[in-house]
């Protein structure tokens, strides 16, 4: 059948009305605009229903194997904290008044594990979303007999703004984040400027923050941003990068970087006295 022009144009009215729903406005269909045009829908819907979408995580399920599964039901209860949007108070936690590390996104918790057998006297907080990551962590706490230790499987943005109360650790470990390293997704850097001054405002007076990334563009960031908050200091010598720590244990991510022939940058600040 030949295609005149008025046939055209009755074919186009009828598409049209097709994608019109009653309010008059017209619906993209999936291959209508842009990718960039379509990720800018996303994220304004995603954003007037969630207030905080943006994550500086994506949850993998990956794959977790019986004994972490068992970990996770047998031993959470006693390892375990609930997220909950109230302040903990840490001495009820942990039985006892002892100066607390919390360490953001342990991983398989080789760091967290090291710390918390070499450094009984100290208490340790760990948040991990990554639940394959939890249950080995669950395993190697029943295995040392650390009580030293407790867990919470959330996002720690929201763990550090609602349970963490202000003033009340003595060190934050944030080993290796998620560097996000394409521009578009420079956003869900967990370190920004918002976030970086609740860190400093869960720190007790000379409470150290420490940061590790084998990612050159992230670790300029990351000092760039915490260079202004007021109310850290940088202890490096030179205000820029610190030496690693010797007891720090190497995590998987580090070993992968240092594979790769990355370089690792630490950073070390500590909260003002005032």
């Amino acid at each position: 059948m030949e295609r005149t022009p008025e046939l055209l144009a009755q074919m186009v009215a009828a598409t049209v009305r097709a994608l019109t729903p009653r309010s008059g406005r017209v619906r993209p269909s999936a291959g209508d605009g842009s990718r960039r045009d379509r990720g800018k829908m996303w994220a304004v819907a995603a954003t007037s229903e969630h207030p905080r979408s943006i994550r500086s995580f994506v949850t993998r399920t990956g794959r977790i194997t019986a004994a972490q599964q068992r970990a996770l039901a047998a031993l959470w209860p006693k390892y375990g904290v609930e997220f909950a949007a109230r302040p903990l108070e840490l001495r009820t936690l942990f039985g006892r008044a002892a100066p607390c590390t919390l360490e953001i996104g342990f991983g398989n918790g080789e760091n967290l594990l090291t710390l918390a057998a070499a450094h009984p006297e100290r208490d340790f907080l760990g948040i991990e979303v990554h639940r394959p990551g939890v249950g080995r962590l669950l395993l190697g706490l029943e295995a040392r007999s650390l009580g030293n230790v407790r867990v919470i499987c959330h996002d720690a943005v929201e763990v550090l703004e609602q349970q963490i109360a202000p003033e009340s650790l003595a060190e934050i470990l944030i080993l290796f984040p998620d560097p996000w390293p394409k521009k578009r997704h420079h956003k869900r850097r967990l370190i920004q400027p918002p976030f970086a001054e609740i860190l400093a405002s869960r720190l007790c007076r000379a409470g150290v923050l420490r940061l590790a990334t084998d990612w050159e563009p992230y670790a300029l960031q990351m000092l760039e941003v915490l260079s202004a908050v007021r109310a850290l200091e940088n202890l490096a010598a030179d205000r820029a990068f610190s030496e690693r720590p010797r007891e720090r244990a190497p995590t998987r991510f580090e070993r992968r970087g240092e594979r790769l022939g990355h370089a690792v940058w630490d950073l070390l600040f500590r909260r003002g006295l005032s």
